[in-house]
């Protein structure tokens, strides 16, 4: 298992533009990030990703590499889906 601080090694553009749903972007972010008070939501997927590599605080952790399948934050049944 590998972890990475992901203010220190953010994802990169590739990664979060591969991973992050377009019409479903706003469900990337942790919305109660404190970079989020305050500010207007982003508007679309790009505005959203730009946001992201802005401020990596903004992204739902943790983020869950397993082969393709990729999990924002933690969601306990896609846990148990991935893991048995």
């Amino acid at each position: 298992m590998n972890f990475r601080d992901i203010n220190r090694d953010p994802p990169s553009r590739a990664f979060l533009e591969r991973h992050v749903t377009a019409g479903r972007e706003l469900e990337f972010l942790g919305r109660r990030s404190p970079a989020l008070k305050g500010r207007p939501l982003p508007g679309s997927k790009r505005e959203v990703i730009d946001l992201m590599l802005e401020q990596p605080n903004v992204i739902k952790r943790p983020i869950l590499v397993v082969g393709d399948t990729v999990v924002f934050g933690f969601d306990e049944l896609r846990y148990r889906q991935l893991f048995g």
